[in-house]
């Protein structure tokens, strides 16, 4: 049994207000990186952090290591977390 008057109107009310840019911080890694490293990443930003996902372990070390050119791009204190896909 669907539901789909009232929920569905609901729902698309909530949606078609929202933001679905990605923040400036998240592009600014991404850039920073397939620049640098010509590679791609996963970048999600949280109110204190930003979590910055890569495939493999040789490179999520070696963007560690450029933590704060990283914060410097993004023009950010965050903490970064870097996590292994």
């Amino acid at each position: 049994m669907c539901h789909t008057g009232m929920m569905s109107n609901s729902l698309f009310d909530i949606l078609k207000n929202r933001n679905f840019d990605e923040p400036d911080e998240a592009l600014a890694i991404k850039s920073f990186v397939l620049e640098k490293f010509k590679k791609t990443v996963a970048v999600t930003v949280r109110d204190k952090e930003i979590i910055v996902t890569a495939q493999g372990a040789a490179f999520t070390s070696a963007l560690r290591m450029q933590t704060r050119q990283l914060q410097r791009a993004a023009d950010t204190e965050k903490r970064l977390v870097f996590r292994i896909a």
